[in-house]
């Protein structure tokens, strides 16, 4: 049961960062994706069926936060976490690179996907496409700094061997 107050903690603290600290930078015209950072994250820790599962309770989430459509957050960030947790088996996980570039091509199609509906469609497609790019160059490298600060910080892998059967225990 210990894995159900982490899940709940990392749910939380990604849904604050989303509405609080990274706010003052998405004014500014960067956006850190917290909410693709957190699902490859965790998909990568745990794999295909619990980074799909947080995926959709953390956009679920981040729908219910705001005010649009039930469900936009939670179907991208869902598959996010499937087809992150899916590769995670043949994946050099502790990979900064391999980091990074999940990280990148994770923000480019959730941003891609929310743009659309924010911006009423493809018609808008310049900012639509710059935001894309600033928002996926933006949370690829802060993104694989933060996972390198922690795993110096720890001492230890974060996500373990590739060929481990990855699940929470119980």
């Amino acid at each position: 049961m210990r894995w159900l107050g982490t899940l709940l903690l990392f749910l939380v603290v990604t849904l604050l960062l989303r509405s609080t600290a990274l706010t003052a930078l998405a004014a500014r015209g960067v956006l850190i994706d917290v909410l693709a950072f957190a699902t490859v994250v965790w998909a990568l820790r745990y794999g295909d069926a619990w980074g799909t599962g947080f995926g959709f309770a953390l956009g679920l989430a981040a729908d219910l936060d705001a005010a649009h459509w039930l469900g936009r957050h939670a179907l991208m960030l869902s598959l996010i976490g499937y087809i992150v947790g899916r590769g995670s088996r043949s994946l050099v996980r502790e990979s900064p690179r391999t980091q990074a570039v999940l990280l990148l091509v994770a923000t480019a199609a959730h941003q891609l996907w929310a743009g659309a509906f924010e911006y009423g469609g493809l018609a808008a497609w310049v900012p639509l496409l710059r935001r894309v790019i600033v928002s996926a160059v933006a949370t690829g490298a802060a993104g694989a700094v933060v996972l390198y600060g922690i795993r110096r910080a720890s001492g230890q892998p974060l996500f373990g061997h590739a060929a481990l059967k990855s699940r929470p225990s119980a």
